[in-house]
């Protein structure tokens, strides 16, 4: 009766499936890193084209514009897309504690066969 009523647990929370994520997450984890991407990209050319403006085209290379870009691109990325981020993070801590406890009841069944 024991192992019934662990299971029933489970089927409780459809969520707390260890090692998937819905199919949602993985939308907004993709929109998330394009997004970064994009922001990335464009940072990059706004950079290189103020450098050729200025008349240094030749002198400043196109992977310092990126090195910039990636600098600045980090902490911009986490303030525009605040929401999206916290989303993303939201369902990969659901799936974390799914498989915490996933882990936990199987730590726990193993423990019963072996006493």
């Amino acid at each position: 009766m024991d192992e019934n009523s662990t299971s029933s647990d489970n089927a409780g929370s459809p969520d707390l499936k260890p090692g998937r994520l819905p199919a949602g997450a993985w939308r907004d984890i993709a929109l998330y890193g394009l997004a970064r991407l994009l922001v990335f990209v464009v940072l990059t050319v706004i950079i290189q084209s103020v450098a050729v403006l200025m008349g240094m085209g030749q002198s400043f290379p196109l992977l310092m514009s990126a090195l910039l870009a990636l600098i600045v691109a980090l902490p911009l990325s986490m303030l525009l897309f605040k929401k999206l981020r916290l989303r993303v993070n939201e369902q990969i801590a659901v799936r974390d504690a799914g498989r915490r406890a996933h882990k936990e009841q199987m730590r726990a069944q193993l423990e019963e066969r072996l006493d």
